[in-house]
């Protein structure tokens, strides 16, 4: 069993779903409601747990109503979450609209994930003693960029899934190992992604492609489902890869792929990630 830790965001997310998404200025009518703890560092998190890594979480919550349920959800997947701090303020927020075809549009506020500014002796010491550090982009640059380098400097693989994407120092793709992207992002980070020794696209429901570091590529299809909601499915690719990365890349993109794919087929993203077991069934076809 790989062990994994997460630096990264934790979110409430407010989904509406809609026959179609509002064009600037409109006002549309909506379908449902409902509020389902996400954020990426959360959604990898669980998704890295429940496809049998052991999985701890370095992140912060603030002391609103969403606190408790935000950490409740970390903690009721199996996921270690006592480098979990609370801050004052909000917690982060990520408004969300799907519409019928599964496609979303999400503006996030990142609250206390935004005030995630330091690493304390204790979460060094978890990074180091980790086999696979996973980290996103919705928390502050410069902690992601120490926690990356405490990772480099210890021996433990660091993955990045660099979204939401923007450009990056230099210094910071140097510490990476592993870079998961889907098409749009690699299109705009383009030849900066040559430095790093291994990257994998995602390509939505056709599935992946990976890069090694001598330049073979491997791809990956995809799995077909009925889509419901898209939300999370990216972050689910990522949490089971990281969870099977050590049994090679053509095992771990089978297993990111089919839990992937088995997250669009319910409505919202913590919810929807699946087990190990469901993805063992489906892998086993």
């Amino acid at each position: 069993m790989a062990r994994i830790v997460v630096v990264g965001s934790i979110n409430m997310d407010l989904v509406t779903t809609v026959g179609r998404r509002p064009e600037p200025g409109e006002t549309v009518s909506g379908e449902s409601f409902a509020l389902v703890p996400g954020g990426k560092g959360s959604n990898q998190a669980i998704a890295a747990r429940r496809a049998g890594g052991s999985v701890g979480f370095i992140g912060a919550v603030g002391d609103d109503i969403f606190a408790d349920e935000l950490r409740g959800v970390l903690s009721d997947a199996g996921v270690e979450v006592s480098r979990l701090r609370r801050l004052s303020g909000a917690s982060g927020v990520a408004a969300i609209i799907v519409d019928s075809g599964g496609e979303n549009s999400i503006i996030v506020v990142g609250g206390a994930n935004a005030r995630m500014t330091a690493l304390d002796v204790g979460d060094l010491e978890a990074i180091a003693q980790a086999d696979v550090l996973l980290c996103q982009l919705e928390i502050p640059l410069p902690t992601v960029l120490r926690a990356a380098r405490h990772a480099r400097a210890n021996d433990t693989v660091v993955i990045l899934n660099p979204s939401p994407v923007r450009e990056l120092p230099d210094e910071l793709w140097a510490e990476i190992d592993i870079a998961v992207v889907n098409e749009g992002e690699a299109a705009q980070l383009g030849a900066v992604l040559d430095s790093v020794p291994h990257v994998i696209t995602t390509l939505g429901a056709d599935g992946a492609i990976y890069r090694g570091p001598d330049g073979i590529t491997l791809p990956q299809p995809g799995v077909r489902v009925e889509v419901v909601d898209t939300t999370g499915a990216g972050d689910t690719f990522t949490g089971a890869l990281a969870a099977h990365w050590h049994e090679g890349p053509e095992i771990a993109l089978a297993w990111a792929c089919t839990a992937g794919a088995l997250a669009t087929t319910k409505l919202g993203a913590s919810v929807s990630i699946p087990t190990q077991r469901e993805i063992e069934r489906l892998l086993s076809r």
